[in-house]
């Protein structure tokens, strides 16, 4: 697998795990009970996921001379 192709499935993997944490979420957040400390903590993750996705992304757009 080139690294091109490891980046991409990387990708996915964390797009999969940052759909799956909006859902977990949505469900806390309709739970009058829920506990407010693991909510933010799946808040968190769900961001890291973002940024992380980002970052990756980026290394597959190809450099464009100035």
């Amino acid at each position: 697998m080139s690294q091109f192709e490891h980046v991409r499935q990387r990708i996915i993997e964390l797009e999969v795990e940052h759909r799956d944490l909006d859902v977990v979420i949505d469900a806390l957040t309709k739970d009058p009970d829920h506990d407010e400390l693991q909510l933010r903590r799946l808040k968190k993750r769900k961001l890291q996921l973002k940024d992380h996705i980002t970052l990756l992304k980026i290394q597959l757009t190809p450099d464009v001379p100035a």
